[in-house]
């Protein structure tokens, strides 16, 4: 065999193979990009992230945000960890978000991927805190309500309400969360006593409904007819806290 032909042989022999990897890191990435895709919604972000799809073309996977956080509840996404590699999240049951008032993971970010806005850290939303009515405590009939005494925003993010039971006259009571006012920050998860957390933050878009524009609530409307409607409602109101009731055991002072 010539030499002149070897050559030939090798040089096609290694465009075939670069050939062959090329393919191969094509379909690797295809696949990571899909994995990638499919648990973005799953990502808690840090306070003032802006919308998945903004921040994933925002963020540089630096880690500055990591580094700023006094509690070490960042960390950047590893190969699997079933979300996209090198971006800031954070697991609530193990380290929550502590709310920090100067928000410094915020002030790190050099791109915006953490908006540039944010200015009080009531107003971030990282997640939305959902009550597992099935196992928890309080919605059993037993008396915790941990999770709304460790909120920082008690009786706005979590409120605890009265229910009847129906084996007796005293009542439970039960944690609500409201999404209006909930920050996704986790320390609920963090502090809830059962074995497997029964209130867990996770991405609002994977629980939450709309409406939809087209429907009408009249009475969130302002209009002579409502504020009627509510004059008449707080007098009834004053009239029957003025008589009193004695609500569990369902009867009249």
């Amino acid at each position: 065999m010539s030499k002149s032909k070897s050559t030939r042989r090798d040089f096609l022999t290694k465009v075939g193979q670069g050939a062959a990897l090329a393919a191969t890191g094509g379909l690797v990435w295809s696949y990571l990009l899909q994995q990638q895709a499919r648990a973005t919604p799953f990502a808690l972000r840090p306070p003032g992230a802006v919308s998945e799809s903004d921040f994933n073309a925002k963020c540089i996977k630096c880690g500055q945000c990591v580094d700023a956080c006094p509690y070490d509840t960042l960390h950047l996404a590893r190969a699997g960890d079933h979300i996209p590699i090198g971006t800031p999240y954070f697991t609530p049951r193990d380290v929550p978000c502590y709310m920090c008032p100067d928000i410094p993971c915020k002030v790190a970010c050099p791109t915006g991927a953490l908006e540039p806005e944010l200015e009080d850290i009531n107003d971030s939303r990282m997640g939305l805190a959902v009550i597992d009515v099935e196992n928890c405590l309080s919605w059993q009939g037993l008396r915790c309500e941990i999770c709304h005494r460790e909120c920082p925003l008690t009786d706005q993010a979590i409120t605890v309400e009265h229910h009847p039971r129906r084996i007796s006259k005293h009542a439970m009571f039960v944690p609500l969360v409201h999404s209006s006012h909930c920050t996704g920050c986790g320390i609920c998860e963090k502090a809830c006593p059962t074995q497997e957390a029964a209130i867990r933050v996770i991405n609002p878009r994977l629980v939450q409904g709309k409406i939809g524009d087209h429907y009408r609530l009249g009475w969130t409307i302002e209009t002579p007819i409502t504020q009627e409607f509510k004059s008449k409602a707080k007098t009834k109101e004053h009239s029957t806290t003025k008589r009193g009731l004695d609500y569990l055991n369902e009867g009249e002072l």
